[in-house]
Formats: C-alpha cells, structure tokens, sequence
C-alpha cells in the first residue's frame, strides 16, 4: 500500500463545508447568468445577498427557514452590511451610487422599510459599507476617497416621532485614492486606500496616517480586539503591507512592529474538507509566497484572514504564525462571523466554510454520517489527532466505530490506515474492549415494546447544531416546512438529467429537504434512517425486499450482460454484442415489457411479425397523406376500446394500437410508459438504462413472440425496423437515455420521421404537467420564451427540445428565430427535424443563428455545427434552391452562365458562401461545384474552380458572364502564366460578336472597345488588364504573337505610354532611395 502524506503536528485547524448552499442559490434564482449574486455580509442572524437585478435576499441562517426580499429600482447591489449590534438594520449600496438603510422590523412583526436614502456618493461606486459598533452609524466610502457617515435615529420608540426626524449625512474626510476597507472599534474609523491607511478619532475629529511608507495596489486593514481578561490592553491595528506583510500598530496609529509572512507560506495549502471531493495533501514544499492582502478581517480566536485569487490565508499575527491557508479560488468578496467564513466567488457562486479544530470536524462529519470523509481525515491529521486535548475529544471507542463503519469491500486501503492510526493511540491488547463498547461510548438504545428503538443520546451538553433529540429535530423539520410561505417558490424547475430514469428518484429524497424544498448534501441524516441503520447492524438481514425479490432475475441477467459486453472481443463485433443483447432483453420483458408482447399472450414466429408489418404498410399506404382526419379518428377509437377492454382483451386492443402506430400524434402519447412501474435502485437503473439504450443503437427489439430480434437483419423490411423501434420506446422510455436516443434517432433514422414523432409523443408525455406547457394554452410567445430563459441554464437537456416542438406547433416560424438564444441546447439537427415539413423554415433558424455571432467568428460556428459532415451538402442544396432567382435566369441552354447572372441577389448567399468556403475534402469540394453549377450559383461556383485548380474553367464561366471585375488578384482569378493570358485573350475574341453586338444584356449597353464598356469581357480591356499585370513591352509581343493588335484602339496606346512613363519613374524613385540609404549605412559604419 503507497505511504499517505500526513499533515504535519503544526496543523491543528481545517476549513471545513458542512452545507452546500448551492440549492440555496438556485432556489432564491441567483445561479442563472441573467441575476447573480454580487455582494455578501453576515451577521449572527442573517446572511444578506445581493443581487445584479437590485434585490437584497435576507436568509435566516438558523434552519434558512425565513426570506425576506428588499428591491431596489436604484441599480444592482453592489455592497451590503448589517449592523451587528441592532440585526433589525441592514445598510445597502446600490450601483447608481446610493446608500440605502432598511429598518426590517422583525420584533415588531411588521414590514421592512427604508428609513433612509443617502445621494451623497450618487454617480460614483460605493466600495465599502461599515456600521458603528455601538451607535446606529452607516460609514461609506467610494472609488474617488470620500468618506461620510449616515446617522440613523431609530424608530422604534414609534411612527409619529420617527415622522419629524432628521437623518444628517456626515462628510468625515476625502482621502487620496480609493477606499479598499473600512473598520470601525470603540470610537475609531480605519480607512485603507490604495496609498495608504488612515486612524481617525470620529468623537474628537482627529486624523493619523498610519506609517511613512505608500504602497500602491488593494492592501486591506483591520482592528484586532483584545480578550475580555486582557484587563486594560488596548486593541491593535493590522495593515497589509506588500510581500505578505502586516504592520502591527497601537490604538494610536502607531506603527509597533512589522510582520513578515512570505518564508512561512512556503509549505503546501490544507485541504477543504468536503464532500465535493476527497481531500489531498503533498508534503513537498513550495516556494515562498509573495502576496497583496486587499482585506483583513478579524476572526475568531484571534485569527486575522485575508485571500487572493489563489486561496485563503489565515494568521496569527500577535505570535507571527500561519494558522493555516487552503487553495479555494476565484474568490471575489468573503463575510465572517465569529468562525464561520461565507465566501462570494467571481461566478457568483457562495460557499460556507467553517474554521474548526481538526477533532471537532471529525466528531461533525460522524455524527452526520459521513464516515468515508472522516475516516480520510483523521488519517491526513494523524500527528494532530494523537495529541491530548485531540483524545478527549475522539477516544479510541469513536475511532473503531469509525472504522467500522467502512465498507471492507471497497475501501480495504483506509481501514488499514484507521488501524494503523489506532495502533499508535492505545495498545493492542486494550483494543477489544474499547470496540465493544464503540456504540455506547457516546449513545445508547432501548427496544420499546412495541418494537421502536430509544435512542439515547450522551451528547446533550455539547452545543453543536445536531445533538438535539429525535423528536425536537423531527418536529423542528416540519415546523421548517411550514413556516416558509409556499408561494414564494411555487415556480416547478423541470428536471434536466441525462437520463430520464434518474427523473423518478428525486420524489423520495424530501426526507431530507430543507425549507426553500432546497436539498442540502451535507446535511445529516434523518433520526428515523438513522434508526434503522443501528436495527440493520444488530439484527441479521434475513429478509430482502419485495422489489428486490421481482428483479432478481433481471439483475442477475444484467449483471452477467454487463460483464460480457466488457470482454474485448464481444465489444469490438457487433454480431456478439447484439447476441448478448438478445439474451439480456427477454428478462427485461419479461419484467417491464407490456402485456401484448409477453409470450403467454401472443405466440407468432418471425414470418408472421414481419407480415403483419408488411401489411400495416399496405394499409396506411392506401390513406391520403394530407387528409389526416380519418387517422386520428381511428385512432381514437382504438384507444376508446383500449380503455374498455383492458381488462378482457390486453392482447387484441395493444396489436391493433401499435399496427396504427405510424402516426403517432395526438392520442398515443397515453401509451408511453414514463416511469418505472416499480422502484429501482440507482444503480440497478443506470445499468438497465445503458443496455436498453444499447439496444436502440444496435436495432435489437421484441418482435413480439417474448423473444428478442435483430431489426438490422437484411430479411426485416426498413418500415418493419422502424415500427418496432417505436414500440420499443413507447414500451421502455423510462429506461433510455433521452440524449443518446435522440442522436441515434438523426442519425439512424434520418428517412424514418414516425420514429421522431414517437419520440417527441414520449418527451410530451414525459412533461405535459410542466409550467411551461400549461403557459403554453394562454400566454404569448415572448412570456413563455422568458420563462423557459428562466428555467435555464438547459445544458443540452431534450426537455427543452420538446417546448421548441410545441412553440413551433403553435407559433410556426416566428418561434424559431428566437431560439438562436438557446443554442448550444437546441441545435440546428434539431430544428431541421422540428420543421422537416418545410426546410425553408430550418434556412432561416440556419441564417439567423449564423448572423447572431460576430463575421470573424461565423467560420467556426458553422463548422462545428457540421456535424456529421455529410449535413454539409444537405444544408447547401437547401441554401440555393431556396429564396433563389429562376435557374432559367442564370443558365442558358447550354448550361453556361447567362451575362452578369452572378449578380442576381440570392437570400441565402452569406450562407452558402460560408459553407464553400469551409474546409473539407476534394471529393465535397466537387460536389459543392456541382450544386452551385446546377442551381446557378456562379461566385460560389467559380470560387471552388478555382480552389479545385480547375482555373480554365474558371477563366471560361468568367468570359461568359462578362464581368472584367470577376479578374482580380484578391481570390487568385488573374491569370497566373503566359498560356492563361493567351486562353483568356482568345476566350474574349471568340465571344466578343456573341457577348456585345445584340444590344442591351441584363439591362446594360455594350460594345467592343468603347468607353461604354468599362467593365466587359473584350480584347481590348483584357489587353490593358495584361498590360498592367506584366509591363506594356511584355505585353505587346504577346498581343502580336495572337494576332490582336488590329482590335485595339487608340485608348490602349495611350495607356501603355501613360504605363511606361509611370513605370520609368518608379524605378528612378527606387534607384534614389537606394541611393541614400547606401550613403546612410556608409556614413554610420564610418
């Protein structure tokens, strides 16, 4: 076994989470990227969390049983504080500048109000808040130094007097910088800037800078209180200083020492102990850490903390030690009360931490029940938990039941650790009447007669949150549960799993809930389970469960299934996988598979199932397609007798439902079986839902005879493969991967639309009691559109997929632009199966969701929604035969471009452009050529010639469609050799007569060689642009050796002189630039 790193002796503290805030969050609405949280206080009371929308939550830590919400229409939070002497005021920044004070008359029952607002800071941003430690003082500093202070009469001593008070706003000083921190202790104010830090006397109007030397950045500073026996001692003054150092300073502003912190914070970081993951230590050392503090605040037992984006730091700073410091990162603000530490991450995410001695976590963690998590710990703090004061609080008799605890199975490694651990506390020989007395060490038990288990707990004088009885925990749950007001979250989250079969598990975990309905993963367990765990350790499992009892088959078989498929050579042969397959799906419909497919009811080989299919084509084939009423009708009746005879004919009402199942709209979406007919463990349904979805990917289904079939066998018809595939799912949904399936289904079954439709029957199904399918019958678009915003984020969950189906069965196309918002969730493979009916629908999602995203980023949108890569040639046909001109307007009869009909306006042209110009293979590039021949598309057409080095091509669709401004030397279309300019010369000779002596073309006049022309494919514009491209005296020759001098015209003499004389210049003008740039070198090297 590999040596674990233990935590040195010097390390006796630890932060700890006990709870997870993070359903607190989701349930107050703050983890969404549209509202946030953005600042954080604590009191002993209340946590205060203000949000990006202008609200103020005010959660009642003692059970989070209580909310109040204060809005504000002055902007965003952006700081918060509450007084700590008076928890009925709370002092809020808003972002425009203003302070506003509430009053939340708690012990008066009544509703809070703001007593004050304060526009001294209006249009600058509020840094810090602080309160008065005795008085009702608000002090408030901003980004440009201004310090004031707000001075709250109380009114309390009631309404009338409070009506003619007046609330004088203080202007204490105007500092040099930005105010970091502000603190206040017994009549002192201490103002941090980024320069440097201020004393001021508040009663005597008395100012001190702290210290000679500046400093230049975020450097916090706080007040350190002195003991209650320290007699007369006066409190003291941290301020941090740059390279992780504090100036230690007297109540008079000056400075007694300095602190250096850099060496001691060479040694690795403390784990947080939690159960997001395990902790871990390293015992090599790090290099020393050079810090910026930018706040220190005072903790309990005379610790001072600060963080950086790095971690949390905690000091001693009167005997210069490290207490600990732990990696938590991307901190943004921190709140401290006594020992707890509530942090405010940059995501807007809040964690609760606690600083505990390393025995009082372990003790925590086991009578939560967390075992695996303090057995890990008390194995990283050995050399802490040997220690003597550490003993009195985990003898030797918590340690074994610790270890007991454990499973032997799996966790062989840490219950070696906890002996070894044991063995250095006590001898071996005392070991055994330690164990035996493991669980009465700390509780003991009576069986009442009539079979209940007293428990009797010995830890009723600790003052720990969880040693209260079984029955005042029990009643304070409930108690919880009424007093919070359910209309302030009667909004229903959708569930957005991977897979549906973990949807039904949620419903038997609100044992554990706590108000909010907000389940809190570190919260201990209920008094009840933790009852019958101490009935299971005494008494022997003589009995499973009947549930347990009806799978046992069908866990035997999936276990067995599962450890084949896990062989090499069954995984890579698909002909093996679908053999176990096979054998694996008869125990499951045996168990779940409905009553018209079980063997005792229908007895048919395989020749009649694939006839009976057949003729189930046959008859919907003779229906008309566009005509959808006798269908739905016959459908209804069908399930109208199911209903009548399901008692007396299972078999004969399910084979004439499912023969009708090529339409599955509307009424079967009651035939779905959504949730498992019986509890599943966990772990028992995750393996059932990877088999059964394996079994829809490899197209092994029931034909119905109670045996398992191969549906990509080449003697079973397609539509037969299909129909099947849809009383799979109709049959199993509760078991299959929502995710998997619906990328099977586009993959698998592109040409197969029923299969589709069955399974958005199954997703409607699966959420017809969602609050936004209720919306759905009377709200407008854009209500329901923010609510499904609010829902959010989705993730890729289908659920939303099905809410874009009704929206689009509602709404039509105006529902699908608005979609662009939620992609990634909804991609463009499902919007094209949405609206297969009509593509034209899907081009413009297409083009709306490409131009949402910046030019320069478009590229890569497009190509990573390619996906497969064969969609590429699908979504361009669409492209252009779409929003199109006439092909008769761009083609001739001879399939050659018409004159000018590449400046036709196509609706989608930045589209098709974008997928041209993609990268992909030579074979897609000459199939995209292809469709923009076909369709006309002549820009995309000539830039994939070109691409393709099919230049001549290129040169001849150029000439035809008499564009000169088609030749340029930005996308390669300028002849490159001697032979190109003589093919383009002769091309334009041969189509001079065609193209420019029968009048207008394309609503414009054009002869050879005339200034009319400008822009036309003729000898002599070709002759100028080769003039220009290689030289007049080059160009001539070749003029001549083709026999075209006679075609040019005086203008192309002109040009050519007016060329040679602008060329001789340019090579003068170089020559004398060479000239004294040489003189330059030569004189400096001189």
């Amino acid at each position: 076994m590999a040596s674990v790193p233990i935590i040195p002796d010097s390390y006796n503290h630890v932060l700890a989470e006990f709870e997870c805030l993070d359903p607190l969050l989701s349930a107050l609405r703050l983890d969404s990227s549209r509202l946030k949280c953005t600042c954080i206080a604590v009191s002993k009371r209340w946590l205060a969390l203000g949000s990006s929308g202008g609200g103020l939550n005010l959660i009642q830590k003692d059970g989070w049983k209580q909310r109040l919400f204060l809005a504000h229409k002055e902007g965003a939070i952006s700081r918060v504080a509450c007084c700590l002497h008076d928890e009925d005021y709370v002092a809020v920044a808003t972002s425009q500048g203003l302070v506003v004070v509430w009053e939340l008359n708690q012990e008066r029952r009544g509703k809070p109000e703001r007593i004050y607002v304060s526009s001294e800071h209006k249009g600058r941003k509020v840094t810090a808040l602080c309160w008065d430690t005795a008085a009702l003082r608000v002090f408030v500093g901003d980004h440009v130094g201004k310090v004031s202070a707000i001075k709250i009469n109380t009114s309390k001593q009631g309404k009338a007097a409070a009506t003619f008070v007046m609330f004088p706003v203080q202007i204490i000083t105007t500092v040099d910088s930005r105010v970091v921190q502000l603190d206040y202790l017994d009549g002192r104010l201490l103002i941090s800037s980024l320069t440097r830090t201020y004393l001021c006397d508040t009663e005597r109007e008395k100012f001190w800078k702290i210290g000679n030397k500046e400093r230049d950045g975020e450097f916090g500073a706080c007040f350190f209180p002195v003991g209650k026996n320290s007699g007369n001692q006066q409190p003291l003054i941290y301020c941090a200083r740059p390279g992780s150092r504090m100036w230690e300073v007297n109540f008079d502003g000056e400075v007694q020492s300095t602190h250096q912190f850099k060496q001691l914070l060479s040694s690795q970081p403390l784990p947080v102990v939690t159960l997001r993951l395990d902790p871990h230590y390293t015992s090599s050392s790090c290099s020393p850490q050079s810090l910026s503090f930018p706040k220190l605040l005072y903790l309990a037992e005379h610790c001072v903390m600060t963080w950086t984006e790095r971690g949390i730091y905690i000091f001693l700073p009167q005997s210069v030690q490290v207490l600990l410091w732990s990696e938590v990162k991307d901190i943004q603000d921190v709140a401290v009360y006594k020992s707890e530490l509530f942090c405010l991450h940059t995501n807007g995410k809040v964690v609760h931490l606690s600083l505990l001695l390393v025995d009082r976590c372990i003790e925590r963690l086991i009578r939560r029940g967390f075992w695996t998590l303090a057995a890990r710990v008390c194995c990283l703090f050995q050399n802490s938990i040997i220690s003597c004061r550490a003993r009195k609080n985990l003898p030797l008799d918590k340690l074994e039941h610790l270890k007991s605890q454990l499973d032997a199975s799996t966790q062989q490694d840490l219950i070696t650790q906890m002996e070894e651990l044991i063995s250095k506390l006590e001898p071996l020989d005392s070991a055994c009447s330690s164990r035996r007395s493991s669980i009465s060490s700390h509780e003991s038990f009576s069986i009442l007669d009539s079979g209940i288990y007293r428990v009797i707990s010995r830890r009723g004088s600790q003052s720990d949150e969880d040693s209260c009885s079984l029955h005042s925990q029990t009643f304070s749950e409930d108690e919880r549960l009424k007093e919070f007001p359910a209309h302030q979250e009667d909004e229903q989250v959708e569930l957005d799993n991977v897979s549906h079969a973990s949807v039904t598990v949620e419903a038997d975990r609100n044992e554990t809930f706590l108000p909010f309905s907000i389940p809190l993963s570190f919260r201990s367990p209920s008094p009840l389970v933790s009852l019958q765990a101490v009935k299971e350790r005494l008494e022997p499992q003589s009995c499973q469960l009947p549930e347990e009892d009806h799978l046992r088959d069908l866990n035997a078989a999936t276990a067995e299934a599962i450890a084949k498929l896990q062989d090499p050579l069954v995984l890579l042969e698909p002909q093996c996988m679908r053999r176990v397959l096979q054998e694996w799906l008869i125990y499951l419909e045996e168990k779940f598979g409905s009553k018209e497919h079980s063997a005792s009811s229908i007895k048919k080989s395989k020749t009649v199932c694939v006839e009976e299919e057949r003729a189930v084509l046959e008859e919907n084939a003779r229906l008309d397609p566009t005509d959808g009423d006798p269908s739905d009708k016959e459908q209804s009746s069908i399930l109208k007798d199911c209903s009548e005879k399901e008692n007396t004919d299972d078999t004969c009402v399910s084979k004439n439902m499912c023969e009708n199942s090529t339409d599955l709209k509307g009424p079967l979406d009651s035939c779905f079986q959504v949730s498992p007919p019986c509890v599943i463990e966990p772990d028992v349904q995750k393996d059932l839902v990877e088999l059964t979805t394996l079994c829809f990917e490899l197209r092994v289904f029931s034909c119905g005879n109670g045996e398992a079939e191969e549906s990509s066998d080449a003697s079973l018809p397609l539509a037969a493969s299909w129909t099947l595939a849809c009383r799979f799912m109709r049959s199993y949904f509760f078991l299959l991967d929502l995710k998997r399936l619906k990328q099977c289904i586009i993959t698998m079954y592109a040409t197969s639309p029923n299969v589709w439709e069955t399974y958005i029957a199954g997703l409607k199904e699966l959420t017809c009691h969602s609050p936004v399918t209720l919306a759905m019958e009377n709200e407008d678009m854009l209500k329901i559109l923010k609510q499904l915003h609010d829902l959010g984020p989705w993730d890729d969950s289908p659920l939303l997929l099905v809410h874009a189906q009704r929206l689009y069965e509602k709404f039509g196309e105006t529902a699908l632009r608005p979609l662009i918002k939620f992609h990634p969730s909804i991609l463009p493979s499902d919007i094209k199966q949405l609206c297969r009916n009509d593509p034209a629908h899907f081009l413009a999602y297409l083009d709306s969701l490409v131009k949402s995203k910046p030019e320069d980023k478009r590229s890569s949108l497009l190509r990573s929604l390619l996906q497969p890569e064969s969609v590429r040639l699908d979504w361009l046909c669409l492209a252009v035969s779409h929003d199109a001109p006439q092909r008769a307007n761009t083609v001739d009869a001879e399939g050659n471009p018409r004159p000018r009909s590449h400046l036709f306006t196509w609706g989608y042209s930045q589209l098709i452009l974008l997928l041209i110009k993609l990268p992909a293979d030579f074979v897609t590039k000459e199939k995209m050529a292809d469709i923009c021949k076909a369709h006309g598309f002549w820009p995309g057409y000539l830039f994939l010639c070109l691409e393709l080095d099919r230049r001549i091509e290129a040169f001849t669709n150029i000439a035809h469609l008499d564009d000169l401004s088609l030749l340029n030397g930005e996308d390669g279309s300028i002849p490159e050799t001697i032979e190109e300019w003589k093919f383009l010369l002769c091309l334009a000779q041969n189509h001079s007569t065609t193209f420019h002596h029968h009048g207008p073309q394309n609503g414009k006049a054009v002869s050879n060689g005339s200034p009319s022309c400008p822009d036309c494919i003729t000898v002599e514009n070709i002759a100028l642009l080769l003039a220009k491209a290689i030289g007049p005296n080059r160009a001539l020759p070749l003029l001549q050796e083709c026999g075209l001098t006679l075609e040019l015209s005086e203008r192309f003499t002109g040009v050519c002189e007016i060329l040679r004389i602008a060329e001789k210049r340019q090579r003068a003008l170089i020559q004398s630039m060479l000239e004294r740039c040489d003189r330059f070198l030569w004189s400096q090297q001189a």
